[in-house]
């Protein structure tokens, strides 16, 4: 015991004076990197706005505009620009005019003329009455020579900041780590002195059990994750704030920041359609994912969802300012229908959006096609619908969420007629490399459009550097990658990432019966044995979905495991879509060309493994199908979320049930307890489908508990909030600086 007190106290020592020593070189290092980064910042800030500097050099008033600009950062106190005797000629308004620009250029750069050159960048840190400031100094270079030095002022007040907090990190670092060491060292040493009691008495006894040969030790280290996250997940508190995100959060949220403002949705599709039919007026639920997670949001946050009114009945249900309450039954929020022409449906959503567009963004081997009437009809469609936006709004500075590629352009014109609104846009689809988009003859314009927006979102990170690439490529601005923004003028766009998901619970299961009732339901309805083993996919006829290699594996499948045959059957409810695309007409020919096939290589008389249901289908057939499902396979060959995997785990409240799930979709980097494949591999795709019949029922719950944990968690309304949070705390920031009734857009850095 003497001994390990003796250890504790010379370890606790160590551990002091490696703090203090620790304290001292963190202090010098971070010092010097915030030196470096500085000057870097400042050398990138003067090479971004150069050639505005040399252009305007002799013109003091204009000068100093692009000082200003300069000093957009609130790092950045002031700048100034001085001639070949380090004079200066203009300076912004907050730069600290008490500086000796003349010495400090003689003393870090030299003299700009005579026999030696001065140096392209200088930069020093001196102290004013305000503080320390670093200022660093880079030489504007003109045809004829140099011009002169542009010199910025930087606040270092944050650094002290930082160096306190880091300080103070550090210390409680030691602190806990001393702890931790003592008590470590104390265990060890207690349990090596058991085991080596344990094994002495072993030995004393010729006890020849001491192995354990058994390996099941390592196999419940995946479940002790899993356990961990659960209880974790379970830790709440009863506040708004840090409870689960859920309708009634979101609406506290928006009161909290927004003081209850109405939110504006624009989308291309409209979340009730109203079709004419032999029996009446039938109101149809839309087959798209971008409605399925919009609308509990607009159920939470009331407002108006801006909308093409693309139904047979859709004139005749609305008042006389096209608008109309909805859902039916509830009427929580209004929908205002914008009416299109043929001619103008054919140019902008058909050709520009998803024969340009679309396959652009998405890598499935479509090439696209660009056509300037198509683009024409385009950006007259986006300004109508920017237009019916702008006479929605009941304040100047709205909240407006413009959704997905069909209004590329809108954000930039609904500032143009709102400059406060706080508009957040999001593409629901991938973003391509700067290489495929350069491929679109109006990309400069198409990026232009969405960095009107204030916050600009994508499904995932890779996607939102794929876009500031992009900008980087195309078009003139000042890219701050540190903060993921793009800055124009006095006009930033933060690129954000916020994967998309859905309600949670989904209000549609509960008018769904329970798990044994739809399996019962949908073999009756398909003709199957009670204990048919039945896989499910759901989709829109989309060459982007893999619909052909989904029925190829299911081929495979049943080729190469013989046990299938006669008991397994696959339903595939495709919904048609886009069937005035050639491309579409021709999937949708493939698709039963297939369908027949496989059921006559290997259908019987009472059986056939494939189900090719091709209409629309509602929530509550959706839902029931995928209850009554013992796998699911979502094998889309690019997409940015993909919410039908997140659909089928939420349906499985009974915790069963297997996803398979294609790597190219975002979902896969959410639901990792899925059987990951790629679609293309069909050996690998064919084993996963076996893999999943075949799984023993406590292995799937562990799986759907897990996955089921994390849907619920990162919901749709998560998603809302975190955008609608971000967007409130954008809007007060611009406030305070008082940006907002300055310079919006057309002006480059």
């Amino acid at each position: 015991m003497r001994r390990a007190i003796k250890f504790l106290l010379l370890l606790l020592t160590g551990l002091a004076a490696l703090a203090f020593a620790g304290h001292q070189v963190l202090e010098q290092t971070t010092n010097g990197w915030f030196d470096r980064d500085l000057q870097l910042r400042s050398q990138l800030a003067v090479s971004a706005a150069s050639r505005s500097l040399v252009r305007n050099w002799q013109e003091s008033a204009r000068l100093t505009a692009v000082l200003e600009d300069l000093t957009s950062d609130e790092r950045i106190l002031g700048a100034a620009a001085c001639n070949l005797e380090g004079e200066v000629q203009a300076a912004t308004a907050a730069y600290p005019r008490e500086l000796g620009i003349r010495d400090l250029i003689q003393a870090n750069g030299g003299p700009l003329s005579g026999p030696e050159p001065a140096k392209a960048t200088w930069s020093t840190t001196t102290a004013l009455g305000s503080g320390r400031v670093h200022i660093s100094g880079s030489t504007i270079d003109g045809e004829a020579g140099p011009l002169g030095f542009v010199v910025l002022v930087h606040d270092l007040t944050f650094v002290a900041r930082r160096e306190a907090t880091t300080r103070s990190l550090m210390l409680w670092g030691f602190f806990v780590l001393a702890i931790g060491a003592s008590v470590v060292t104390l265990a060890a040493a207690r349990i090596a002195w058991r085991g080596w009691v344990r094994e002495l008495r072993k030995a004393l006894t010729d006890d020849a059990t001491t192995a354990d040969t058994s390996t099941g030790d390592f196999q419940p280290l995946v479940r002790d994750v899993r356990s961990l996250a659960e209880r974790l997940a379970r830790e709440r508190h009863d506040d708004a704030g840090t409870g689960p995100w859920s309708a009634n959060r979101l609406r506290k949220t928006l009161l909290q920041h927004l003081q209850g403002e109405r939110v504006v949705i624009l989308a291309n599709r409209e979340p009730y359609i109203h079709e004419r039919t032999d029996q009446g007026i039938r109101v149809l639920h839309p087959a798209s994912g971008l409605v399925t997670a919009l609308e509990p949001v607009m159920k939470a946050c009331s407002g108006t969802w801006v909308a093409h009114g693309a139904g047979s009945a859709d004139r005749e249900t609305v008042d006389a300012h096209d608008r109309l309450r909805v859902p039916p039954g509830e009427e929580s929020y209004l929908v205002r229908r914008v009416w299109l022409t043929e001619a103008e449906e054919a140019g902008y959503y058909y050709g520009f959006a998803n024969e340009g567009l679309w396959p652009l963004c998405h890598l499935a081997h479509q090439r696209p096609s660009f056509r300037a009437e198509d683009w024409q009809q385009y950006v007259r469609v986006n300004q109508r619908f920017a237009d019916a936006v702008c006479e929605e709004v009941d304040s100047d500075d709205p909240i407006i969420l413009v959704q997905d590629y069909h209004f590329a352009l809108a954000p930039r014109m609904i500032r143009a007629r709102l400059p406060r609104a706080t508009i957040l846009t999001f593409w629901h689809i991938p973003w391509p490399s700067a290489e495929r988009l350069g491929i679109c003859p109006w990309r400069e314009e198409i990026i232009a459009g969405l960095l009107g927006s204030s916050i600009l979102g994508f499904h995932t990170r890779q996607h939102c550097n794929h876009f500031i690439d992009s900008v980087d490529a195309y078009v003139e601005s000042r890219i701050d990658r540190e903060q993921q923004a793009v800055v124009q003028g006095a006009h930033r766009t933060l690129i954000r990432p916020y994967p998309i998901s859905i309600e949670w619970p989904v209000h549609w299961l509960a008018r769904v019966p329970p798990v044994a009732e739809c399996r019962a339901a949908i073999r009756r309805q398909l003709g199957l044995a009670p204990d048919a083993l039945l896989g499910v996919g759901i989709d829109r006829l989309d060459y982007t979905k893999g619909i052909e290699e989904r029925l190829a594996a299911v081929d495979r499948l049943l080729a190469d495991r013989p046990e299938f045959r006669g008991r397994f059957t696959f339903v595939q409810l495709a919904a048609p879509s886009r069937t005035k695309i050639p491309r579409y007409r021709e999937l949708n020919e493939q698709v039963e060309a297939q369908a027949v096939a496989i059921n006559q290589r290997w259908g019987t008389e009472s059986w056939r493994p494939i189900a090719l249901l091709r209409s629309h289908h509602e929530p509550l057939s959706v839902f029931a199908h995928y209850r009554a499902a013992d796998l699911c396979y979502v094998s889309s060959l690019h997409d940015g979320m993909n919410l039908v995997a997140k659909e089928f785990v939420a349906a499985r409240d009974d915790e069963q049930g297997v996803l398979v799930l294609s790597q190219f979709t975002g979902a896969a980097r959410d639901l990792t307890e899925a059987l990951i494949v790629n679609p293309y591999d069909l050996q690998q795709a064919s084993a996963a489908l076996a893999a999943a019949l075949r799984m023993p029922v406590d292995e799937q719950k562990e799986r759907m508990r897990s996955m089921r944990r994390i849907v619920a968690e990162f919901n749709v309304y998560r998603w809302a909030g975190r955008m609608l949070i971000d967007a409130t705390d954008l809007r007060r920031r611009e406030r305070m600086h008082g940006r907002l009734s300055g310079p919006v857009l057309g002006e480059t850095a």
